[in-house]
């Protein structure tokens, strides 16, 4: 199910408003001090009045069915308001793990509440390292002897990993990498939030010890539903990197017409113009590589892991430029802690780094051109 250009920007239109309502600078600072890092209340309303946990999760488990092209409206306009919600963990990762695993009786079981909004979800791949390499798992599962699981081993680096209800987790087997689902109230689990660079988006550490869990998918699949969860992944929060790089520059613009000196806008100035004009190339070439590779993603076609890793690389470096580039044009007054240019610079570095940052996201691109 796809929506035409009407339906994208009506789309488009429904959620800036929203965002522009309850996702405003002083609602997001305040947030990003509180816990949970986000308002349930707004959360309950992005799913009762916009729909937009299930928005991507199929119709037969009580979603809207919509493709990679509507989330990335989605998620443009989110990295756009520095939105504090767990859309990105529950959605983008979590529900599509659950999709990837191919294992229906999982899917009928979670992606119901999820889509209802009821439900919220955590994505526990990386560790200490940060890697999402399942190669690079040492998190244990055993069988317990009656069916189930054990799990023992630390997880870091996992977005809402606090306050999620639902855990999925890569933990490794006699088989392999394997996936498993944990709920929130499982005894052996502790959660403890992690200060990082972005506090925008809520980081937990995770420890397991002998934690009840039950296999999702295949034992030993995790390995290949990982990597189709990546590319899904890397597109998503392409998207909401495009959109955070395009507040960036539309901030520069505004700040270049407003702000004088000598008698003169500053954007009047050929130094000024360069940089909102570089600024301009890469967003829109940002924009560019993260909706074609959710074309893609939506038509099926054999070029999407390509296509996801070209996207990741080039918003990642967009956004990146264009958070410095904002501080700069803004001056003196975007280095302080009071305007909202650092917000998206760190917000910017930390998706850089999200997924292994730049060394292995340009290894991943080799990779998924077979070199």
């Amino acid at each position: 199910m796809t929506a035409d250009e009407t339906g994208l920007r009506e789309l488009r239109s429904s959620v800036r408003e929203f965002l522009e309502a309850k996702s405003p600078e002083e609602a997001v600072r305040k947030l990003m001090e509180s816990e949970p890092r986000y308002d349930p209340a707004v959360w309950a309303q992005a799913a009762d009045q916009l729909r937009l946990p299930g928005l991507v999760i199929p119709e037969e488990y009580g979603g809207d069915g919509f493709g990679l092209v509507e989330l990335g409206v989605v998620l443009e306009e989110m990295g756009r308001a520095l939105l504090c919600a767990p859309f990105f963990a529950t959605v983008v990762l979590a529900s599509q793990a659950l999709l990837a695993s191919g294992d229906r009786e999982a899917c009928a079981r979670h992606l119901p509440g999820i889509a209802a909004g009821g439900t919220t979800a955590a994505l526990a791949v990386a560790e200490d390292s940060g890697s999402w390499d399942p190669a690079l798992i040492s998190t244990r599962a055993v069988p317990d002897g009656d069916g189930g699981w054990k799990l023992s081993g630390r997880k870091s680096f996992v977005i809402d990993g606090t306050t999620a209800d639902l855990l999925l987790v890569v933990a490794r087997t006699v088989a392999g990498p394997s996936l498993f689902a944990v709920d929130r109230d499982a005894s052996g689990l502790a959660a403890e939030p992690i200060e990082t660079l972005d506090a925008t988006r809520a980081m937990a550490r995770l420890t397991f010890d002998a934690v009840p869990a039950t296999l999702v998918g295949a034992d030993g699949a995790a390995g290949r539903t990982m990597a189709k969860v990546l590319d899904v992944a890397s597109v998503g929060l392409a998207a909401e990197q495009s959109g955070g790089a395009r507040r960036c520059l539309e901030a520069s613009a505004e700040h270049a017409r407003t702000r004088h000196q000598f008698g003169r806008p500053i954007g009047s100035f050929q130094a000024v113009k360069h940089k909102c004009a570089d600024m301009l190339v890469q967003v829109e070439l940002a924009e560019a590589a993260s909706r074609e590779a959710a074309r893609l993603a939506d038509e099926g076609s054999a070029e999407f892991p390509v296509a996801a890793a070209v996207a990741h690389a080039c918003c990642s470096r967009a956004y990146m430029f264009a958070a410095m580039e904002n501080i700069q044009v803004h001056g003196g007054i975007g280095f302080t802690w009071e305007h909202p240019a650092h917000l998206y610079f760190r917000r910017a570095k930390a998706s850089q780094l999200l997924f292994g940052g730049p060394a292995v996201y340009h290894e991943r691109l080799l990779d998924r051109l077979g070199i």
